[in-house]
């Protein structure tokens, strides 16, 4: 399923003429590269060895993982399109891995009192089988990088190997679930600012750095 709409925007709430649109305007470029690292990370002409479902399928979870509704009956739309079904079995996986984090342990010095201690994740076998191998693996791992970031070490990736993940592949997912990451805080955020009344915008430093970042 492919769409020329700005998906930011999409998730966002934003419509044609509201304010927010002259805003995200203000930063045409930024607009530009988050649009076309959707395109290429999500609907790319040739997916290659990383096709489209186990991309839709990554997407449905982490956006489930950040409980961001919008995003999840988006992504689950495209799931849906490209591999009907597979969105139930997403969605039961999201359900038993979602936690409030993030968690892990800080390796620097000096920030080890700051380490916090959380679920570390992988589906069940019934939800593994119906995942297939190499989903079970990607899903784990975009567990880890949107859950427990500090612990996400190259160790970390012989699992997505052994699952049958290429090197190339990998560096796909990671990419894909970064930006993942940032699409739907940002889109959050968004829609945080558009409800917030103008004079909050100005007054808060936090409401004005969502709008600076657009």
């Amino acid at each position: 399923m492919s769409t020329a709409a700005d998906i930011i925007d999409l998730l966002a709430g934003i419509a044609p003429g509201d304010p927010l649109v002259a805003v995200r305007d203000q930063r045409a470029q930024a607009r530009e590269n988050a649009q076309r690292s959707f395109e290429a990370l999500l609907e790319p002409a040739e997916p290659g060895t990383f096709p489209l479902a186990e991309r839709y399928a990554v997407a449905a979870f982490v956006a489930r993982l950040h409980a961001f509704e919008a995003a999840t009956a988006f992504y689950d739309d495209l799931l849906g399109d490209e591999a009907g079904g597979l969105e139930t079995v997403v969605a039961d996986a999201a359900a038993s891995a979602a936690a409030p984090g993030p968690f892990g342990a800080y390796r620097e010095t000096g920030l080890h009192n700051e380490s916090t201690d959380g679920p570390r994740w992988a589906p069940a076998s019934e939800t593994a089988d119906a995942l297939g191998i190499r989903l079970a693996a990607a899903l784990t791992h975009a567990h880890l990088l949107v859950v427990r970031p500090r612990e996400a070490r190259p160790e970390a990736l012989q699992a997505l190997v052994d699952a049958g993940w290429s090197a190339d592949d990998i560096v796909s997912l990671s990419q894909l679930v970064a930006f993942l990451t940032f699409q739907l805080r940002l889109s959050w955020g968004l829609r945080v600012l558009a409800a917030a009344p103008v004079s909050d915008v100005a007054a808060d430093p936090a409401i004005a750095a969502i709008a600076e970042g657009a």
